[in-house]
């Protein structure tokens, strides 16, 4: 034990035994040796109702060119044991100072817990969650989680907001950047990424910190794609496809919750005694804390649920919730009510043991400095082992939307025109919700990941016009540029901020004039080639681009490497391998819309898509730009007929699927082979397609492999009528590598 451990272990147990003078030595090492459960108990015998309260109190930190900020009033509440946890403070020093306050300047010592939005990544940013879930890679998103809870407990944070395990569906919505797009297998596959990569398999290491999965629940359902808007939902909805993620989530250990800041079918999450007591605690077991989105309880009186703040308090702590986030509301209103006999002491008791039992879990009162260990951060950060790490998630997160004629990859002889606003950009290739990540001093632009690849000499470059704005004055230079060079590469898109909270759009085609940047240099080099490179944190309306351009590149905010990692796949030294894990639409009249819809009573037939009285529209297609699972490689890839083990099943049996698939192109490549099935018939009509499993390979030019997926009557089920059940019939399945397929094989559950 180090003489910081040996301080805070002193500091605790001076308390205990000050407190019963008649304890024995006997007992004295006996509580030294207690289990954490025991431990917890016997320091809550000595806290007062205040103390416990404070426990359920987090507040803000700010920062300043010389490091964290934190208000007197705060300063105050910390010296009085009346906070529990803190967010946004990070570094060594600026949660060292805290800490010593919270230990060694209060009644009990009892340490802080520090918490951040480490989303995707902390100084290293890799590419947005949504090009993580494109990479369809779980070991590289558990590893660029692991790289980002190893950096943040360097500066000594303790707990990251993060994942967002949302399904979301519509794109207009901002946050849809920060989840892993519209699938209910994929996401909960995901969600088990990031918890395992975050919380390691030791929480009591001091490269681990604790996951969160957010936001508790439906946030990704909201209303015309509006930020905080109302979400409604039946019980299957809410049951087969919103809550599987966080099921997930808490299979996989995740040790806190966050409540949504929607209300759901009429009813504030944060006062929702429904999914947080009866589902989460009582169904699903879950023993962690809960904790609010930023100032979630006082917003229950807007939404017209509560009267005022005080009584918003009495329903979120009735509700189950632990952790007041920044509304004060706990601090002002709990020991009223205790008083009024309005809320029952056991409910902050039971919030005040679990938050308790977390800090033990992460080592803190056996040193509440281990975050704290300054050699430790200057060798962390921005190692090259990361730096290169992000470099290759940057890659393999990239989807090939269109490549005509072999437009890509590019030849390190030919003249490239570097052209458009995001080319020399540093400051939006890391996204929004980039942690502490650097927005200009590290991170790679395009142009420099270009530089590795092509003399100076052999770029030209214009940057054409800004992102937002009516300014065609570069238009000029930019054609220029076009007219000299042998290709053109054209990198645009949005703005970091216009995805993320609080960013829903209403037009979420590319903003400003740089469409008509596009099509004036068509129109100038029509016989050119023109690679459209886009940056951006949601699908985009592209039905215009993807007529002008000749290949499209879709590589999201791709994070601090991010301008290598392009220059990897525009160059052919990685094969693009990602597939979209979100529907892009033709235009904004068609959201939501996404591959596992239901057939309706009235579906339109393939072989006559326009037929009257059918659900369908009379101006575009039914069917969606891109598809869900949809991704070009350099490569081509061929599918064999579908192989069953067998055409009837009981609900014991396994049935193996398999395909064989061949590399029938010229590159080495991945592949990600993905099985769906569709229940014919259903107690509730089930969607037309569901994905069951998914594997990422790799072939060798010219090289097969034969690829087998197990489904058993467990993969089948979905709920109905207040419980999971799996029903016989007929089910039809398909191995592909995108969702646009018919399906022609099935088989008998009976």
């Amino acid at each position: 034990m180090n003489k910081l451990s040996l301080v805070s272990f002193v500091l605790l147990m001076a308390t205990v035994f000050s407190c019963k003078s008649d304890i024995n030595q006997n007992e004295k090492d006996k509580f030294k040796t207690s289990s954490i459960e025991s431990k917890v108990d016997s320091l809550m015998r000595l806290m007062t109702l205040e103390e416990k309260i404070g426990q359920t109190v987090m507040y803000s930190g700010g920062w300043s060119v010389t490091g964290p900020v934190v208000s007197s009033d705060n300063l105050k509440y910390i010296k009085e044991g009346n906070v529990g946890a803190m967010l946004n403070v990070y570094s060594v020093k600026g949660t060292r100072d805290l800490q010593k306050i919270a230990v060694e300047q209060t009644r009990l010592g009892i340490p802080l817990l520090f918490g951040y939005d480490v989303i995707h990544g902390f100084k290293t940013i890799f590419p947005i969650n949504l090009g993580l879930a494109a990479s369809w890679d779980l070991k590289d998103i558990e590893k660029g989680s692991r790289i980002a809870a190893t950096e943040a407990s360097a500066e000594g944070i303790h707990w990251t907001f993060a994942p967002m395990v949302d399904i979301a569906r519509d794109p207009r919505w901002g946050r849809i950047s920060e989840g892993a797009g519209e699938d209910v297998y994929l996401g909960s596959e995901i969600t088990k990424a990031y918890v395992k990569g975050f919380q390691g398999n030791d929480l009591s290491k001091h490269n681990t910190i604790l996951a969160c999965a957010k936001h508790f629940v439906g946030y990704g359902a909201a209303q015309a794609g509006r930020d905080y808007h109302t979400v409604n939902m039946g019980m299957d909805e809410l049951r087969n496809v919103y809550l599987p993620p966080f099921k997930a989530a808490v299979d996989s250990g995740v040790e806190t919750f966050m409540t949504a800041f929607n209300e759901i079918n009429g009813v504030p999450a944060t006062g929702n005694k429904f999914i947080f007591r009866d589902i989460l605690r009582d169904e699903w077991g879950f023993n962690g804390f809960v904790v609010t989105d930023y100032t979630a309880i006082n917003e229950m009186v807007e939404h017209g649920f509560a009267e005022n703040e005080k009584h918003a308090t009495e329903l979120a702590i009735k509700a189950g919730i632990d952790q007041d986030m920044m509304s004060s509301a706990n601090r002002l209103y709990l020991k009223e009510l205790v008083d009024e006999g309005k809320v029952d002491v056991a409910l902050i008791n039971e919030a005040c043991r679990r938050i308790l039992l977390t800090k033990y879990k992460l080592g803190l009162f056996d040193d509440p400095y281990k975050y704290c260990d300054e050699q430790r951060e200057k060798e962390t950060i921005y190692k090259p082992e990361f730096l290169e790490a992000a470099r290759k998630s940057a890659a393999m997160s990239s989807v090939l939307l269109k490549n005509e004629e072999r437009t890509l990859p590019l030849n390190k002889n030919q003249t490239i025109a570097l052209i458009g606003p995001l080319v020399k950009d540093k400051e939006n290739i890391i996204g929004n919700w980039a942690g502490a990540g650097d927005r200009n001093g590290k991170a790679i632009s395009v142009y420099q990941g270009i530089q590795e690849y092509l003399k100076d000499s052999k770029i030209l470059f214009a940057k054409g016009c800004e992102i937002e704005g009516e300014d065609r004055k570069g238009f000029a230079k930019a054609i220029n540029m076009a007219k000299k060079a042998d290709k053109i590469v054209m990198v645009l898109g949005e703005d970091y901020d216009m995805s993320g909270e609080a960013a829903s759009r209403t037009d979420i085609k590319l903003p400003g004039v740089q469409t008509e940047l596009i099509k004036a240099i068509r129109s100038a080099v029509p016989n050119k080639k023109i690679i459209l490179v886009l940056m951006n944190g949601r699908p985009l309306d592209l039905s215009e681009e993807d007529t002008l351009a000749d290949a499209i590149l879709e590589t999201w905010f791709p994070g601090t490497s991010g301008g290598f990692g392009i220059a990897d796949v525009l160059f052919g030294m990685y094969n693009p391998s990602g597939k979209l894990p979100v529907t892009f639409p033709r235009n904004i009249g068609q959201i939501p819309i996404y591959y596992n819809m239901k057939n309706t009573g009235r579906p339109i037939p393939s072989d006559n898509p326009k037929e009257d009285y059918k659900s369908n529209y009379i101006d575009v297609p039914n069917t969606p730009l891109y598809p869900f699972g949809y991704g070009l490689s350099y490569t081509t890839f061929e599918y064999s007929k579908i192989k069953l083990s067998s055409e009837t099943i009981s609900f014991s049996d396994i049935l193996t699927a398999s395909v064989t698939i061949t590399n029938t192109g010229d590159y080495d490549g991945h592949e990600v082979v993905q099985c769906y099935i569709h229940d014919k018939v259903g107690s509730i009509t089930r969607p037309v397609k569901e994905l069951k499993g998914f594997q990422k390979i790799f072939l060798k030019k010219g090289e097969s492999k034969t690829i087998s997926f197990e489904i058993s009557a467990k993969d089948l089920e979905f709920y109905n009528n207040q419980k999971f059940t799996v029903e016989p019939g007929i089910f039809e399945i398909a191995i592909k590598g995108t969702s646009d397929f018919d399906f022609v094989a099935s088989f008998k559950l009976e």
